[in-house]
C-alpha cells in the first residue's frame, strides 16, 4: 500500500499540535493580518470527517473529482480527504485562461465536482464542459443550483477513516499545467510519484519536521503536510507571481519565522528588488527552492542579499510530475557556472539527484519507437 494520506496521519501522531496549515483571514490596518490554522491533528481529523461524507455521497476509490477551491484550510482538508477515499482530485491552473481551462475540465472525464460558488456557477452556465459530472458539492452558499454543501456532507462526531489501500501505480491526482510551452495537458500523479517526490525533496534539501514553509505555488503546498512542514499560505494571486505585493510576502516570512520558501524566479525578482531597495533581511530562511522557469544569476544574486551568507537558493529542474530531477545551489552557480552562462553556454540545470536515472533522447520530429 502507498497512499500519500498515510504520511499526514503519521505526522498527526508524531507532532499533533504543530500547525499544519496557516491561512490569512483579513488585514487590520492597526494590527496587521489575522490568521486561521489547523494543527496536524486537526487536519487529519477534519479530512477523516470529510472522507466519510464524500464516500456517503458517492465519491469513492477511483472517482475523478474536479476540485475548484482557493488555497485555504478547506483546500487541504478536502484534498487529503479525497486521497484517503482513494478518489482522484482533478486540479486546473486558472491562469491558463477560461477556454483552455474548460477544455481541460472536459477532457478529464470527471464524474464529481467540488467547488466554491463562482466555480459552481461556471459549471451550471457551461454544461457542455461538464457532461460527465453527476455529483456536485458546493463550498459556501448556493446561488441558483441545488445539491449538498460541504457543511452537509461533513460527518460528525469524528471517527477515524480507513485510508484506501492504493497501489503505488494507482492514480492519485490529475494536474493540468498552464501549457505555456504548448497545449495544456493533464499530468498524472500516482501515489508512488507523490511518495518518491516527498522522499527526494526531504533528503536533498535536508527538510525536517517542524519547519515552516511559504509555498507560493498552491499545488506544491500539498507536499508540506507529508513533509511535516507548516504551510503558510500567502495572500496573493498564484497565477501572477510577477505582480505579487512584496510587502505581504516579506511580512509573512518575518511574522512566522519561515524557514523554507518555494517560489518562481518571477516572484524572487519582484521581492528581491523590493528587499534590496529597502535593505530587508530575512534571517529565518534556511533555503529557497525555485522552479517554473530558469533562474538567472542576476536574480539569484539580488535575492541572496536578503539572506544569511550560508543560506542558498536552489533552482530545480524537472517536469511537474518529476520535480526536481536535478538541482544546484546559488553559491556554486554564482561562483562557477555564471561566467559560462554569460558567455552563451546556457543555464546549468545542476546535478541529478541521488537515486534518479536520467536518459537523453535523440532530437527528432518523428515518433520514438524506443527510448534511447
Amino acid at each position: 500500500m502507498v497512499n500519500v494520506a498515510s504520511l499526514l496521519r503519521e505526522m498527526a501522531c508524531n507532532q499533533p499540535y504543530t500547525r499544519a496549515v496557516v491561512c490569512p483571514l483579513r488585514q487590520n490596518r492597526d494590527r496587521g493580518i489575522a490568521y486561521a490554522h489547523l494543527t496536524f491533528r486537526q487536519l487529519d481529523r477534519e479530512s477523516d470527517c470529510l472522507a466519510h461524507g464524500l464516500l456517503r455521497h458517492g465519491i469513492k476509490r477511483g472517482t475523478r473529482t474536479i476540485l475548484m477551491v482557493k488555497p485555504s484550510l478547506e483546500f487541504f482538508a478536502l484534498t487529503f480527504a479525497l486521497f484517503k477515499v482513494g478518489a482522484v482530485p482533478v486540479m486546473v491552473d486558472p491562469g491558463m485562461g477560461m477556454k483552455r481551462m474548460l477544455n481541460c475540465l472536459s477532457e478529464s472525464k470527471a464524474t464529481a465536482f467540488i467547488g466554491i460558488p463562482l466555480a459552481q456557477a461556471l459549471r451550471v452556465c457551461t454544461p457542455g464542459s461538464f457532461k460527465s459530472v453527476h455529483i456536485s458539492i458546493t463550498i459556501g452558499k448556493q446561488w441558483f443550483w441545488r445539491g449538498p454543501r460541504l457543511e452537509d456532507i461533513r460527518r460528525t462526531p469524528w471517527e477515524p477513516f480507513p485510508i484506501a489501500k492504493t497501489r503505488k501505480d494507482e492514480t492519485a491526482a490529475i494536474l493540468f499545467t498552464t501549457g505555456s510551452t504548448g497545449p495544456a495537458k493533464g499530468v498524472v500523479y500516482t501515489h508512488g510519484i507523490f511518495d518518491a517526490q516527498v522522499r527526494h525533496i526531504k533528503d536533498r534539501f535536508d527538510i525536517t519536521p517542524g519547519e515552516i514553509d511559504l509555498p507560493t505555488f498552491p499545488l506544491f503546498a500539498l507536499f508540506d503536510p507529508a513533509l511535516g512542514m507548516t504551510a503558510v499560505i500567502p495572500d496573493m494571486d498564484p497565477t501572477k507571481p510577477a505582480t505579487v505585493d512584496p510587502e505581504r510576502i516579506i511580512e509573512l516570512i518575518l511574522n512566522h519565522g519561515v524557514t523554507n520558501m518555494f517560489a518562481s524566479p518571477a516572484l524572487l525578482n519582484r521581492v528581491g528588488r523590493y528587499g534590496q531597495t529597502h535593505s530587508i533581511k530575512l534571517p529565518s530562511l534556511k533555503r529557497v527552492i525555485s522552479a517554473g522557469a530558469p533562474a538567472l544569476p542576476d536574480n539569484l544574486e539580488r535575492f541572496s542579499r536578503l539572506l544569511e551568507p550560508e543560506t542558498e537558493i536552489f533552482p530545480g529542474y524537472g517536469a511537474t510530475e518529476a520535480m526536481p530531477v536535478s538541482v544546484m545551489g546559488s553559491h556554486e552557480i554564482l561562483q562557477k557556472t555564471r561566467r559560462l552562462s554569460e558567455q552563451g553556454y546556457g543555464i546549468c540545470v545542476g546535478r541529478v539527484l541521488p537515486g534518479l536515472k536520467v536518459r537523453i533522447i535523440r532530437i527528432s520530429d518523428d515518433t520514438i519507437p524506443q527510448w534511447s
